[in-house]
């Protein structure tokens, strides 16, 4: 069953890449107590996620944060050691927090995912945004097979 506006996030452990190596951290260390714009991809280094998605969010961090959100987070199937790679070459630094869901374990508890075994890539996300406050949906927007759309940091700005 896919999450819906109202539901608290469930339970499911990320992998964040630092200097140091994966650093696993939880749904509350990420959400409780916050507001978060969390935007998901189907995958690091693919054409519309490098070329649109994470730039876009990049470009508007600082008008999330005016907004009021504390963080900024993109999600993907992928491992740690991809997003940290990812987050590098496009530059985000530590305006965006890059998670990886490497099982896809968050993905499949929210009802996100995707088949992407067509292309090669096996299960993914879907695109989508959300924002969450103190770990509830307030927002979210999934894309259609194919679109960009709703997910676009302008669009997610316009909810705030």
């Amino acid at each position: 069953m896919t999450i819906k506006v109202g539901d608290k996030l469930p339970a499911a452990t990320f992998s964040a890449g630092t200097p140091d190596g994966p650093k696993p951290m939880g749904v509350d260390e990420i959400f409780a107590g916050k507001k978060v714009a969390l935007f998901a991809v189907p995958g690091a280094f693919t054409p519309t996620c490098s070329a649109r998605h994470l730039p876009g969010f990049k470009e508007r961090v600082a008008d999330f944060k005016a907004k009021g959100v504390d963080t900024v987070a993109c999600l993907s199937v992928n491992d740690a050691f991809v997003m940290k790679a990812w987050g590098e070459s496009q530059g985000v630094g530590e305006d965006i927090l890059m998670l990886g869901d490497g099982n896809g374990d968050f993905t499949k508890a929210v009802g996100l995912e995707m088949d992407g075994s067509k292309f090669g890539m096996g299960t993914r996300s879907q695109r989508y945004s959300m924002i969450v406050e103190d770990g509830v949906v307030k927002e979210l927007n999934v894309e259609a097979p194919g679109e960009f759309r709703v997910s676009a940091a302008d669009y997610m700005l316009a909810q705030l």
